[in-house]
């Protein structure tokens, strides 16, 4: 399994002309397929009078789930060149739409394949993509006395705080890299002179290293 991907930085349009037909590129995250559905009937209901809303997405870090739609054009032409080029991108959990207007020049197969790769190409560049790494979700349970400063030194040395819950005990969600869980439990152990308790929970995914 992939521990690192990339994905869109940003909701966004990005417009390319080519042979006087317009190509708004509509890009945005997509946890799951409903949220790609959802993104793509959101753009198409903006453009009603468009000649054709084609659409791709990627969804999983593996890219398991791959979808594309030619919304009208020649088999192969618009949705398949999309798709190919989030893959060749990296780009995973994502969506994108591209809305055309008929110019009035016909592109053939070449040209409409070249347009539509080349429009969410042009998106990407233009808004951007960044990393997301796996990471280990982990439940450390500690009494209140300790839970303040433990909290301050979580934060202070980086790790990522998910979650505070305060009951009987303080409840603190705690997303690492899975190769340093075994540092952190000793980490752990010697700032609550061994007080904490530490439960490893599931996988997530976070902000890459170069974020």
């Amino acid at each position: 399994m992939r521990d690192e991907y990339l994905t869109v930085a940003r909701e966004g349009v990005h417009e390319t002309e080519v042979s006087r037909s317009r190509f708004l590129c509509a890009l945005a995250p997509a946890a799951t397929e409903e949220q790609a559905r959802a993104f793509i009937a959101r753009v198409r209901a903006l453009h009603p009078t468009a000649t054709h809303n084609c659409s791709a997405y990627v969804i999983g870090a593996d890219a398991a789930v791959q979808r594309a739609d030619d919304d009208g054009e020649p088999g192969g032409t618009a949705g398949a060149p999309m798709l190919q080029m989030l893959l060749r991108r990296e780009v995973r959990y994502a969506v994108a739409v591209v809305t055309r207007y008929f110019g009035g020049t016909k592109l053939g197969a070449g040209g409409l394949i070249r347009a539509y790769g080349g429009a969410v190409g042009a998106a990407l560049d233009a808004l951007g993509t960044v990393p997301r790494r796996r990471l280990r979700l982990v439940v450390v349970t500690v009494d209140h006395g300790r839970a303040g400063r433990l909290e301050n030194d979580l934060r202070a040395t980086g790790r990522e705080v998910r979650g505070v819950t305060y009951g009987a005990e303080v409840v603190i969600e705690v997303a690492l890299p899975a190769a340093e869980v075994d540092a952190f439990r000793a980490w752990l152990a010697g700032a609550t002179a061994g007080a904490a308790r530490l439960t490893p929970g599931g996988e997530t995914f976070g902000p890459g290293a170069a974020e």
